[in-house]
C-alpha cells in the first residue's frame, strides 16, 4: 500500500500550527528604550537665569513640551526614559516668568 502524497505535508503543517500556538505561550515581547520629551543638557540649563527672556530660555532649552493655556507665564520641559518594562529616569523643569522675564526655575529630577 502506498503512502498518500500529501500526507508529509499535512504532518508538517500540524506541526507548525503546534509550534506558533505554544509561542503564544511565552511572551517574550521585545520593548525598545522609548524616550520622550526634552533631554535638557545640565550645562545649558545651568545657563538660564532669573531675568532672562522668554526667547534666550527657548534658544538654551529648546521649545517647551508644555506650555499651559490658562497661565502663559510657566512652561515646562518633561523628560522620561523607560528602558524595558521599567521607568528609568524622569526629569520635570518648570521655568516661571514675571514681566516677560524669567522669575524662578523648578529642576525635578527623579531618577
Amino acid at each position: 500500500m502506498t503512502r498518500p502524497l500529501f500526507q508529509p505535508i499535512f504532518r508538517l503543517f500540524g506541526l507548525a500550527i503546534i509550534v506558533v500556538t505554544l509561542s503564544a505561550c511565552f511572551p517574550a515581547v521585545f520593548r525598545p528604550d522609548l524616550d520622550q520629551g526634552n533631554l535638557i543638557d545640565q550645562e545649558k540649563l545651568a545657563e538660564v537665569e532669573i531675568g532672562m527672556e522668554p526667547r534666550q530660555v527657548r534658544r538654551l532649552l529648546g521649545t517647551p513640551l508644555l506650555t499651559d493655556t490658562f497661565t502663559r507665564n510657566r512652561w515646562d520641559y518633561y523628560y522620561s526614559l523607560r528602558q524595558g518594562k521599567v521607568t528609568e529616569v524622569h526629569h520635570h523643569i518648570t521655568v516661571f516668568f514675571e514681566n516677560g522675564r524669567v522669575s524662578a526655575i523648578k529642576d525635578q529630577l527623579n531618577p
